[in-house]
Parts: structure tokens; sequence; C-alpha cells
């Protein structure tokens, strides 16, 4: 899938960071590990263990997190690990309260915080919403409730007499993420034995895990999602004006014409969209003592401050159960209604078809247009394309598929002369997405066997607000996206109708609700030297 949930991407990373940043920088970030299909995704209750680092220390000596700096030839790496952390686990890691305010809004109340499940589309008017599992969301990291004295709604104070915020908890915390990636499942299984093993005695629980993998297609080198769809396609392409983006070699330092994002928006302490210095959180130098680690620099616009944040990166956890039997059945269903109804005309209308629209590509990757699907570029699908030329009025990628909202690109442009700035102010919501799926393939996709399957979504930004949060809420479940009146992600939606744009005018399909929340929340993405210091605590 173009964007939203989506599994590794399996061909290698075609960017790297300079030496030095790339030392310092998770390697979830650049690579997604995608030469290493199988995985563990670990949620840590961190609940009975000491206050300190000391169980950080536990995870480096049995996970160490992989840096993003390349291994040399012929040293290929046979496991990596990324980790990232709550606001919870870093409260009682025991960073001082002055670089807890410092991490931004989102991050300290979490996804859980009732006006962000509002806007996420989970829970409204004190229910789940049909997008979610039914018995209400497994997990979180189970943020405490925001001081009442610094409430505000919508930027402004909430008037005396509101009724009092709701703690919305889960049955499990996750108030720590380890990622553990290996070649093998069977490697990755005993890796994930030593963890727990390790980390028992120090009163760290694994609370939930999912079995992660990619598998690769032999002859395109794509992943499918559980639907049956190729996905990890068209992600954003960084450039840094300090050059610390590299590809073949070079420094990129203008942005891509169609999928440029400043490496700001995907890592604190470099430039932005905005053209400044993408802000994460700091401590202050008497704060951190004699803990200061090697590589823990001055804060640039922070004095006595150092930057805790740069290099690091926010990470947005989404678990997403998909129905694949239901998916298909419900496609049948239409595909049947549309044929009895125009039995002339609507020969041509498949499950397939129908579900591929859903999509906006081909099971195979390729972009719908109004001839048929974008032509293959080096014998991929093409990610580069432009809506307003192409296909301005939605009649080959309709204007409500998944691709078209979660990265609309120049679709919304009013007119010819606005496309480069829409598709700019596009670019400015970009998520890095670094997910993969869980469960076995199903067996028949008509027949429900009852087996959990799923999407583990995951993607980084800078700014939760601006990136995840906006196309979550903004595109994805717009009721008036585009043209387009009472809809939603068809999808990652809520039930209801997706219009199709077919001669002499269109088609008109339900859907329900394929996709339903398990767990998630924000996590900090910590860099090598914010770990060595937040390990001494």
């Amino acid at each position: 899938m173009d964007a939203g949930p989506v599994s590794a991407p399996t061909r290698a990373a075609n960017w790297k960071l300079r030496h030095e940043i790339a030392a310092d920088t998770q390697g979830l970030v650049v690579s997604g590990f995608a030469a290493l299909n199988h995985g563990r995704a670990l949620l840590l209750d961190i609940g009975d263990a000491a206050p300190g680092g000391a169980w950080l220390k536990a995870i480096a000596s049995v996970a160490p997190v992989t840096n993003a700096d390349p291994p040399e030839r012929g040293d290929a790496r046979r496991r990596s690990a990324a980790l990232a952390l709550s606001a919870v686990a870093l409260t009682r890691i025991g960073l001082d309260d002055a670089a807890l305010a410092s991490f931004s809004r989102p991050f300290r109340e979490g996804m859980f915080q009732e006006d962000r499940l509002r806007r996420l589309g989970d829970r409204r008017g004190g229910a789940w919403a049909p997008t979610v599992i039914e018995a209400g969301p497994l997990w979180s990291a189970n943020l405490p409730l925001r001081d009442p004295a610094a409430r505000t709604r919508g930027g402004f104070d909430v008037a005396d007499g509101a009724a009092p915020e709701q703690q919305i908890a889960t049955q499990l915390s996750g108030h720590a993420l380890l990622l553990l990636y290996a070649a093998g499942e069977e490697d990755a299984r005993q890796w994930c034995a030593s963890v727990e093993e390790t980390l028992r005695p120090l009163g760290v629980a694994i609370a939930h895990q999912r079995a992660l993998f990619v598998d690769a297609r032999r002859e395109t080198n794509i992943s499918h999602e559980h639907f049956g769809f190729a996905d990890g396609l068209s992600q954003p392409q960084p450039y840094d004006v300090g050059g610390a983006v590299l590809r073949s070699g070079a420094a990129v330092t203008a942005p891509h014409a169609v999928q440029g994002v400043p490496l700001g928006d995907l890592l604190f302490g470099h430039v932005n969209a905005y053209g400044e210095i993408a802000s994460g959180p700091v401590v202050s130098a008497e704060a951190l003592g004699a803990a200061i680690a090697p590589g823990l620099t001055a804060a640039a616009n922070a004095e006595g401050f150092f930057d805790l944040g740069r290099n690091g990166s926010y990470l947005v956890v989404r678990e997403l159960a998909q129905e694949v039997a239901a998916f298909w059945q419900s496609m049948d269903l239409n595909a049947a209604r549309i044929r009895a109804q125009d039995p002339e005309n609507a020969g041509h209308v498949t499950a397939e078809w129908i579900a591929e629209r859903a999509v906006g590509r081909d099971k195979a990757g390729n972009l719908l247009c109004p001839s048929g699907t974008l032509p293959l570029v080096d014998g991929a699908p093409d990610s580069d394309y432009l809506f307003w030329d192409r296909d301005r009025f939605g009649h080959g990628c309709p204007i409500g598929s998944h691709v078209r909202r979660a990265h609309p690109r120049d679709a919304l442009s009013p007119d010819a002369a606005s496309r480069r700035e829409l598709l700019k102010a596009a670019n400015n919501h970009r998520i890095l997405r670094r997910g993969r799926k869980y469960g076995p393939p199903i067996k028949d996709d008509r027949a429900d066997d009852g087996v959990e399957r799923g999407l583990f979504f995951m993607c980084l930004n800078t700014d939760i607000a601006r990136q995840f949060e906006f196309v979550q809420q903004t595109w994805l479940l717009n009721s008036s996206f585009g043209t387009l009146y009472g809809e939603q992600d068809p999808l990652v939606g809520a039930p209801g109708a997706m219009t199709i744009r077919e001669r002499p005018l269109r088609r008109v399909v339900q859907v329900d609700t394929y996709v339903q929340l398990v767990g998630g929340d924000y996590y900090f993405l910590p860099s090598l030297s914010a770990l060595r210091y937040l390990e001494r605590l």
C-alpha cells in the first residue's frame, strides 16, 4: 500500500547517513533491516523494575541496539535490534521533570488521551469506534492523565465546569518496545527467549509480542500484505542541506522532485520542512552531572542544555488486525450486486476489480490510471507519479482510494498553477513507514480460519501532530476529502460508501471495517548517545 499500514520495504535502502550520524542513529531509521525477514515485536511492562536504567543495560547485553552504519562488505548482520521508549518508561528510568517536559505534547499525552483518540478516529462519545477490536484495545503505554491545570482543548483553555477527563486504560502495558530482527524464525524465537530470561529477574515482563515477518515475492522482491497487495512502496526520499544524507556516495542536498522530504522531518537535530532545526527533547547540564555520555552535544537553541533528541525520532506504533476473509467476501458481494444491477455494462466488475480501486493499485503494486496501470520503471512499480496531469478526476485511481488519501501529492490542487505548492504542502506531512505484518498467510482468502493476522504498523516522524496525526485525521478519515462527501478511507476507515468514477457516471460500493486497532502508542526512538545516557541513570 502507498501509506498507512504497510510491511517493511524489501529492497535495500537507496540512501544512507553520513558516517558520524549513522553511527549515532538507530538502524531502523535507514534500512528497516529489510534483509532480515523474521523478527519479534516485544512490548515490555517495566512495572516491577527498580527505578533507573539497569534494565536498559540488560537489554544492551542481550540485544544491543543496531546503528545505521552499514557493516563492511562480507560482514552481513544476522541479527539487529531497535528500542523505543514511552513517556512512562522515561519517567521510571529517572529522567528529570524538565527533560520530560521538553518532549512534544502528543508524546507526553500518548495515543490514548481522549482528545487524541477522537482525532485518530478510535473513540468518540465514550464508545470505541468500529475500527477498534470489539472489546477495546488490548495494549498501550498506559500513560497517566495529564495535569488538569494544564488541560486545553483545541488550543484553548477548557472552561470551568467542563467534564473531567477520563482515564482510558488498556489491559496490557507496553512501556517500551523492543524490536528483534533475525534471518530465520528459529533464531528469532531463541533470541526472544534469551531476552525474556534476561529481563525477568529485573522485574521487566514481556506483556505482549508479535512474530513479524516479510515474505518478498521472489520474482519482484516486493512484500505483500495479507489482503494480497504489494506494500512498502512510495517511501519519502530524505535530503539534507547540511549534507547528512548520501545516495550513491554523494550528498543529497536538494529535494527529490516528487518524494523529497527534509531529514529533519525524520530525525531531530536536522533541518525540517520549515527550514528550522527539528527540536527534540533536551536535558540540562545540571541534570547530566557525571552521567554525561560521549556524543551528547550542546543543544543549539537552549543554552545550558544538552540535546537528548538529536539523531532520534518519534515512533508511532499501531497494531492493526486484518479480517482477510471478510474483506474478500465483501468484495464478492459488491461485485455481484453491481453486475446484477447493470448486466450490460458491468461484466468486468469482479471482487479484485473493486479491491484494486479501494487500494488504488493492482496487486503487483502498479498505480491504476485511466488507461490501465502505470508501466514499470526499472522493473519495479512507479512510485514517482503525480495525479494532476495523469488522473486529475480519479477515473483510474479513485479519489477516495487508500493510496490517494494517504499521500495526495498534487491531487488537491485547485488549479494547474498551484500543483507544485500543493505537492510541497503534501510532503510536509510525510511519514517514514517501518512496519511489518504478523500472523501466517491465509490459505483460503474467502474462509475465516480464526487465526490472528495483521499489520504491526510503525512510522517515524519528528512532529506527530503535523505528520502522523494529520494524515490520519485530515486525509484518511476526512469524510469531505477532495470532492467526496460522507466517505472515509475504504481500508482503515469506518463502514460506509466508496465512490468509483466510471463512465457514464459512477459506481458506489459499500465497504465495511476490515482493519481494526488492537493496540498502540507513541514512543521515543533515541539515538545511541541518548541511550547510553539513559542507561547511566
